[in-house]
């Protein structure tokens, strides 16, 4: 196995596929290890290339080859499907991340570090946190609605919800309290733990000068300059702020053909962590424009003029994104463009 150049791992949670390949896409070896004998197999095969699809687990496995002296490349599904012949199963898949490893232009994955993983998720947290919160508010809204006590969307009426539901003239079974305040339980306890989430989120944006910076442009706070850091890429990998703003899906899909340009919706193929949150960002900026007024003469002024909110927000979000790209790399505070000032 001297001449092997590139092993394609599709993996799994119990067993690997295994595809090992030469130079010119000759076929070497197909294995089929559990998860402790791809190790080992892997501790005792020269160095060579290690090809993976960034998958659940694909950046442990990456960390672990990389110790072992692999040069590890993380592959996009999407741009391995590609390869994929005919018939799907897990032979296939590894030979299809050899075949996608081998092109030159090929984007990859870098590997993240356990603790960018640690960062993702408190994220991924908070995420699922404000989710039952918003779905125990909904389920409380509805069930109330049954006895005839109405209350607006949003959590600004979850303290009307209380005063009905302690209020001794509103007609409601003991049981329906009982629950209600199950609910409104449940609620307290995923408040306190969002907060503590997020103090820590404020505490480690103030303490980091990176995220210090990113603070700086308008429409980026503590949570956002850390998603950024948790979930983006080195900046350098990009080689200019539209690049990054393409990574993000912050950019309309091209179907254009016969030399005639068709531009789509945003093609939203990226991070959508930091994606949303650029775009919530930019929707601040937005209503707090229209209360107001934008400054004169400036793009946000023009844009909100003549197109639809949703879209400037979008359009606003990549030129952020385009703003941020320029800070990290160039290692500088944001600074109001001139024809904007």
């Amino acid at each position: 196995m001297e001449n092997v150049t590139v092993i394609g791992v599709d993996l799994a949670k119990s067993v690997f596929q295994l595809h090992g390949a030469t130079a010119d896409g000759s076929v070497v070896f197909r294995k089929k290890p559990s998860r402790g004998q791809f190790q080992l197999f892997m501790e005792r095969h020269p160095r060579c290339r290690v090809a993976m699809e960034a998958c659940a687990s694909a950046h442990h496995w990456g960390r672990i080859m990389e110790a072992l002296g692999y040069e590890v490349r993380l592959i996009p599904p999407v741009y391995v499907k590609p390869f994929v012949k005919r018939q799907k199963n897990d032979a296939n898949d590894a030979e299809a991340i050899v075949e996608a490893s081998f092109r030159p232009t090929m984007r990859f994955v870098a590997v993240k570090s356990a603790e960018q993983q640690a960062r993702a998720m408190v994220f991924k947290t908070r995420d699922l946190l404000v989710r039952q919160r918003s779905q125990i508010v909904n389920a409380l809204r509805g069930h109330l609605m049954e006895y005839g006590v109405i209350a607006p969307a949003g959590l600004a009426s979850v303290k009307s919800l209380i005063a009905r539901i302690e209020d001794p003239e509103v007609d409601l079974p003991p049981l329906v309290v009982e629950l209600a305040r199950v609910h409104l339980d449940q609620l307290q306890v995923c408040n306190e733990r969002i907060a503590i989430i997020e103090r820590r989120l404020r505490d480690e944006a103030r303490d980091d000068p990176e995220t210090a910076r990113l603070q700086t442009a308008p429409g980026i706070g503590p949570v956002s300059a850390m998603a950024i850091k948790a979930f983006a890429p080195p900046m350098e990998s990009f080689r200019r702020g539209r690049d990054f703003a393409a990574w993000l899906g912050l950019v309309p899909v091209q179907r254009s053909t016969g030399g005639r340009q068709v531009l789509g919706r945003t093609s939203k193929m990226g991070q959508r962590d930091i994606r949303r949150l650029l775009i919530i960002g930019a929707m601040t900026r937005i209503r707090w424009a229209l209360r107001n007024g934008a400054p004169k003469g400036s793009w946000l002024e023009r844009m909100l003029g003549r197109k639809p909110r949703m879209l400037v927000a979008i359009a606003l979000a990549n030129k952020t994104a385009r703003a941020i790209w320029a800070m990290m790399t160039r290692q500088e505070d944001f600074t109001v463009p001139t024809a904007q000032a």
